[in-house]
């Protein structure tokens, strides 16, 4: 079955993933000349620094952080290891767990966001004028809208 899918819409997507993912690919290689974690910490370490007291369930940072569930197992795994966050119990219900970021992990966060919010200038919006990126952002809340109604959207940076 041939999808019903003008060509505009293809080229526009085609375009939005390769640009993605070679400006994340940028970004990650910065982070990595710089002796940093990747991208896949920062998104953790952000949504605790976003959430209520910079603590969320195992459940919630799931949801929020964009990694498979085995991914951020392994990933809450090196982050307690490097003291960035901490584990807790919830005190209502003790097959819940909570996870918390700590000083440490807040300064990992900065640390790693001077050069991520960099490489967003140079790879990113360096190419784009401030109509460009108005549009791209229009656009893109309507894909991220439709697949995540009610969700809170991401402020930029730390």
């Amino acid at each position: 079955m041939k999808p019903n899918l003008p060509a505009a819409h293809l080229e526009a997507w085609r375009r939005h993933y390769v640009s993605f993912w070679r400006v994340c690919n940028a970004v990650e290689a910065d982070l990595q000349a710089a002796g940093l974690p990747s991208l896949g910490w920062y998104d953790a370490l952000y949504e605790l620094y976003l959430a209520p007291g910079r603590r969320l369930r195992m459940s919630e940072l799931a949801r929020h952080a964009l990694l498979s569930k085995s991914g951020l197992t392994r990933l809450v795994d090196k982050l307690a290891r490097e003291k960035l966050i901490v584990r807790r119990a919830c005190a209502e219900d003790g097959r819940v767990q909570h996870i918390e970021l700590t000083e440490r992990g807040v300064e990992t966060l900065r640390r790693i966001w001077q050069v991520y919010g960099a490489g967003i200038a140079r790879h990113y919006a360096a190419h784009l004028d401030e109509a460009d990126a108005r549009a791209v952002a229009r656009a893109l809340t309507k894909v991220t809208d439709a697949l995540n109604p009610g969700t809170r959207r991401d402020r930029p940076g730390v």
